[in-house]
């Protein structure tokens, strides 16, 4: 059974960013994620000859030391900023007349600065953690019955996630628990031509959808693919259909908006559920953790939702972990 000092699960924004703290501390630094590669919720789905930004569609920088960060990523081709044209189809919200944040993408996908990020780390994908215990070390078993030892752990997970690991009787239960997690299908087509006179992104306040953009035009991208995400409400209700009967409604949504699609099969056209998308009831603690046990728990969702809230939330989880005792 291996033995580690830190374990991080899940190598999306907060993990990477935190295990880059841990690592440059000086700690040995293991980060284990189900997923076949890192991205988390900024994952870049490739099918079909298609790549597609099926989770986070942008981000924003607004705080000096995430400015900073970014600004290394840009300068190493990693970041590009993507000014697309927006539209709005139904009432606009009270803050659209707001100057808007310049939106920024990995290049060539969301998931390009945590590719770059998972090179540098020990990282090892398609490790689906299944139980854990506390006995003065975390003992960490895998779905496919692999022990690993640690000495300090942080969980990256969804709120529900962590809680379902942690257990309800668990001293940070209760604060998990007060999350509330909404759901998100995401539609995502490709076409052989171009959609003539559509927009680039919109928001939707109308309908089952709520955002739409033509990835191709993304820095780094040349393909004509959409991607489409329903709304919470609309998700919610739509929660355990099927793939397949979503991808066919949210089409028929989607050709009323853009009508060119009206005209054009999709070549490629499939959708996927992300069962916890984002917080209803973000936190506002960057993170939280049992010093008894060194633990940690952090993500986007300790701290806003946003890309830039998860980067924070995992290196203030790193830093307090990095004070434990080794």
């Amino acid at each position: 059974m291996a033995s580690i000092d830190c374990v991080i699960i899940g190598a999306g924004w907060a993990g990477l960013s935190a295990a880059a703290v841990l690592k440059a501390s000086g700690r040995e630094v293991l980060v284990l994620d189900k997923a076949r590669g890192p991205g988390g919720r900024s994952s870049t789905r490739r099918q079909g000859g298609f790549r597609l930004d099926h989770g986070a569609q942008y981000f924003t920088a607004r705080s000096d030391a995430f400015i900073q960060q970014v600004q290394g990523w840009r300068d190493l081709g990693l970041v590009q900023v993507w000014d697309p044209a927006i539209e709005v189809f139904g009432d606009r919200p009270d803050h659209a007349g707001q100057p808007p944040a310049e939106r920024l993408v990995g290049v060539p996908g969301m998931n390009a600065v945590l590719g770059y990020q998972a090179k540098s780390q020990h990282c090892r994908f398609g490790w689906r953690l299944e139980n854990m215990r506390f006995d003065g070390q975390w003992q960490l078993l895998s779905s496919a019955g692999e022990q690993i030892q640690a000495r300090h752990l942080l969980l990256t997970a969804p709120a529900p996630q962590a809680l379902e690991l942690l257990g309800r009787h668990h001293p940070l239960a209760e604060r998990l628990a007060a999350v509330r997690m909404a759901p998100c299908w995401t539609l995502m087509l490709g076409f052989d031509r171009k959609l003539e006179q559509s927009p680039d992104a919109a928001f939707v306040n109308q309908g089952p959808i709520s955002w739409l953009a033509r990835n191709g035009t993304k820095p780094g991208r040349r393909e004509e693919s959409w991607v489409v995400q329903a709304s919470g409400p609309w998700s919610c209700e739509h929660l355990e259909d099927s793939a397949d009967d979503v991808a066919d409604k949210l089409l028929a949504a989607f050709h009323a908006l853009v009508p060119a699609a009206r005209e054009r099969r999709p070549s490629l056209k499939t959708a996927h559920r992300w069962r916890y998308a984002q917080a209803e009831n973000p936190l506002d603690c960057q993170f939280f953790g049992h010093p008894e046990q060194n633990l940690a728990v952090a993500g986007d969702w300790c701290a806003g939702n946003r890309i830039e809230g998860a980067w924070t939330s995992g290196r203030a989880a790193a830093i307090w972990l990095s004070e434990r005792s080794v």
